[in-house]
């Protein structure tokens, strides 16, 4: 049974920085695509990171809106994927989930809501001006 559990938001004002964590249990890790989503109050969940398979490369893809800004990466040997988010926004306030598949063998890890059936509880993060 896969579990995600996020942690590290929290309230931080425009310019500062925050590192998101998702710890990963029941099942293999490494072999898993994994990304992170988030979603502000009345919009949709849109996809911000995502970070391919290690058998692939453990590619990276990020939403235009935090390229440059935001770095995801993992360690394996802690079962953890993390978000560096820098230079913060009022925009990127929002409740930050990490997300975790398999994905067929020609399909890169994306950015997309449906691709991911598994789902962590989330966690808040708040960017005033």
């Amino acid at each position: 049974q896969v579990q995600l559990v996020e942690s590290g938001g929290g309230s931080v004002q425009a310019g500062g920085s925050l590192r998101l964590s998702c710890k990963g249990s029941g099942y293999p890790f490494s072999s898993y695509c994994m990304a992170w989503f988030r979603q502000a109050p009345g919009q949709e969940r849109e996809g911000v990171a995502a970070i391919d398979r290690d058998d692939r490369g453990g590619s990276t893809t990020y939403a235009d809106s935090v390229k440059g800004r935001f770095t995801i990466s993992k360690d394996n040997a802690a079962n953890t994927l993390y978000l560096q988010m820098d230079s913060l926004k009022p925009e990127d306030t929002g409740m930050y989930y990490c997300a975790a598949d398999l994905f067929p063998p020609t399909v890169p890890a994306g950015l997309s809501v449906r691709e991911y059936a598994n789902w962590g509880q989330g966690t808040q993060v708040t960017v005033s001006s």
